[in-house]
């Protein structure tokens, strides 16, 4: 009797994208027809859409995150903890921190790294919303400079502002984690609620760009009333350890601030530069079923991968509910071809709408083609994070991780 090798399947990142492609994938094949290995830094996944809630302290850093061992069937699936240097497509290796993986079909998913468009000391003295440490580290060093301030003798005013670049999603959804925040943190440390100051800068003309005007509206004024400042068409020039420098036209401005917080934009990851693909901000334009063009064999999903909307000729936004849609379509697509049977499918998004909160009560959205704004979006945006975890871990991961404070 001959025995077939199975085929190698190599997975790297357990994001989105990624961890779902592995939970799909794992139920789609049977344990002698391939072996799967899913290649992580950490040995949990986080949920990179509440970063947000556990930077601004409402939520704690250990409830974004949970084991990889709980989704995936260990039968299987082999998993390793280690940190990925550079793919070599020629010779369908993978090299590792501590080793390296053959592979015959390999899906890409590493995630997102913060894009500082070449900004004067962003990276050394501003915080991204990257990751559970990074929001950890927000977190803590909010709480440092108000717990800092009574304690000196001479007081410095800059320690209770907080910038943050950007009002994009990110931006926003933090800034109503930190709204609702700032009251039990003034009463928790005896700060005067009016000295305390939380500036949003936006380069871009209004807030929350490409986003229905009206909501736009309605989530700049929630926010204006519970004591942010907004400066719209303003572009931060430079990051210094004492704040930041910002540009209106010709009108040139130091904003001090004891915390800078960085949540304008992002790229993909590092490795797919140093591995040479062809990219744009290190996110490879694949073809319509997810492939590296000139490598069959080679999948990306999640943050790192390029698709154009043909209705607009931009790309979807790197959004979760996209990334686990690739998973889904890329599972479904490794199957055909460790087979041999069945045609590929084309990756076609089906976007049932998009919400961005403003803190745990309120938010706003549209969702299959209907505006909300107010409890209904914000109970709608928690029954989008409950699916979330539906979709990859099942009842039982809802039940453990799940939002169930609705109101």
């Amino acid at each position: 009797m001959i025995q077939v090798r199975k085929p190698n399947v190599v997975i790297l990142g357990a994001g989105y994208g990624g961890l779902m492609t592995t939970v799909r994938l794992q139920k789609l094949i049977g344990v002698n027809e391939a072996n799967i290995t899913l290649v992580n830094k950490h040995d949990y996944h986080y949920e990179t859409t509440w970063l947000h809630e556990a930077s601004a302290g409402t939520l704690h850093h250990d409830r974004v995150r949970y084991p990889i061992s709980d989704v995936i069937d260990r039968n299987k699936v082999k998993f390793i903890q280690d940190t990925v240097t550079k793919i070599i497509p020629n010779e369908k290796k993978v090299l590792l921190e501590n080793g390296e993986l053959t592979y015959d079909y390999l899906v890409i998913a590493l995630g997102f790294e913060s894009e500082t468009f070449g900004i004067k000391g962003l990276k050394e003295y501003a915080f991204s919303i990257a990751n559970v440490d990074a929001a950890r580290q927000i977190r803590e060093h909010i709480e440092y400079q108000f717990a800092t301030y009574n304690a000196e003798e001479e007081k410095k005013e800059e320690r209770l502002t907080i910038v943050v670049g950007g009002a994009g999603f990110t931006g926003i959804e933090f800034l109503g984690e930190l709204a609702n925040r700032m009251p039990e943190l003034c009463r928790e440390y005896d700060i005067d609620p009016h000295k305390v100051r939380i500036i949003c800068v936006e380069a871009a003309p209004t807030a929350l760009p490409g986003f229905d005007p009206e909501l736009v509206e309605y989530a700049v004024s929630q926010l204006e009333r519970k004591g942010v400042e907004f400066r719209i068409g303003t572009a931060i020039k430079e990051c210094t350890p004492d704040g930041i420098i910002v540009a209106k036209g010709d009108d040139v401005e130091e904003i001090k601030a004891g915390t800078v917080i960085w949540a304008a934009g992002v790229r993909g990851s590092r490795v797919i530069e140093e591995s040479g693909f062809e990219a744009a901000r290190a996110r490879i334009k694949v073809d319509p079923y997810l492939r590296v063009p000139g490598h069959e064999d080679i999948f990306v999903v999640g943050d790192c991968s390029l698709v154009i909307d043909e209705e607009t000729n931009r790309p979807y936004p790197p959004t979760a509910q996209i990334a686990m849609q690739e998973g889904q379509l890329c599972a479904k697509n490794l199957a055909v071809l460790i087979r041999g049977q069945g045609e590929l499918e084309p990756f076609k998004p089906d976007i049932k709408g998009t919400v961005c909160s403003l803190g745990h009560d309120d938010a706003i959205g549209v969702v299959f083609g209907k505006k909300l704004w107010g409890a209904k979006a914000s109970f709608m945006k928690k029954v989008i994070d409950n699916r979330a975890l539906y979709l990859i871990g099942g009842s039982s991961l809802v039940m453990k991780k799940g939002k169930f404070k609705f109101f």
